[in-house]
């Protein structure tokens, strides 16, 4: 005789388990919970973006491939191959650290300069963002008079990474933004032309300052020491650097350790705007 069980009860049950748990599990929801959901988001994202920034993908698959051989060898017994397997895994963390030190060193000065800001009035807010427009105007008079003629141009806008370093580096101005001074700067027969200007507070604050040259190896090779000089320099802060390329006139911006080149007068006025003036609140205030 073939006996039929009847299975509506048990999957019945399962049901009202499964939303018993999902009730259970919505109504004990606390604000501390969203918080630590928040706060891991930000983490992984961060930690994503830090890694994609640095094009770190081929480290991270021989990482993968390690675990991998290291599972392997358990499974089957290859005693040989999972001891020098372990005892990579085992100093693994301290190899990263050492491996992405410098990585790691710009990551936390980021954060370190740029976590903290003061709370400023609506007045002083708004001043400073008419004060940064109007820099910004004559910044795009400057750079598209220094791209028609192919004068070559580096333009260091400072948000909230210090550059003291770099400001020292230079002959200290604190003049006005203004694009006659600009271009007068750069002219490949004064002094200062080979050298970065520094702005600060929209007040040009140095010129012939010296950068950090990036130290990444998936650089174009035909870029010069201009670009390299803008990369390096937003890869060790928040800045945002206008490059103006003597060869070709070509307008490119180093930012957040990206190097976006093509740029118009127009465009780049658009970026300036939404970078620096519209964001002077918590980027460019101190």
């Amino acid at each position: 005789m073939i006996m039929f069980q009847n299975t509506s009860g048990s999957l019945g049950d399962a049901f009202l388990s499964f939303f018993g748990f999902v009730g259970h599990a919505f109504f004990a929801f606390t604000i501390w919970d969203a918080i630590d959901i928040l706060v891991l988001t930000a983490i992984l994202f961060f930690i994503f973006r830090f890694l994609n920034t640095r094009k770190l993908v081929a480290i991270l698959v021989g990482i993968g491939i390690c675990l991998v051989t290291l599972l392997i060898s358990s499974l089957f017994g290859l005693t040989a191959l999972n001891y020098i397997i372990s005892g990579i895994t085992r100093y693994g963390a301290l190899a990263l650290i050492i491996l992405f030190q410098p990585e790691l060193r710009e990551a936390l000065e980021k954060i370190g300069s740029g976590s903290i800001g003061s709370i400023k009035t609506i007045r002083e807010r708004t001043k400073r963002r008419r004060l940064y427009s109007v820099a910004i105007d004559h910044i795009c008079v400057a750079v598209k008079e220094l791209s028609l003629s192919k004068t070559g141009a580096l333009i260091v806008i400072e948000r909230t990474t210090r550059l003291d370093d770099i400001v020292d580096t230079g002959v200290k101005i604190h003049a006005d933004v203004n694009s006659f001074l600009i271009r007068n700067l750069f002219f490949n027969k004064a002094p200062l032309h080979d050298g970065a200007i520094v702005i600060e507070d929209a007040k040009i604050v140095a010129a012939g300052c010296l950068l950090p040259l990036t130290r990444r190896t998936d650089v174009d090779s035909d870029l010069g020491t201009r670009h390299r000089a803008a990369i390096g320099m937003s890869e060790s802060s928040d800045a945002v650097v206008i490059v103006v390329s003597e060869e070709t006139g070509m307008i490119s911006v180093a930012y957040d350790c990206t190097l976006t080149r093509d740029y118009t007068p127009d465009s780049l006025k658009l970026f300036l705007n939404k970078t620096i003036c519209h964001n002077v609140s918590d980027a460019a205030l101190k």
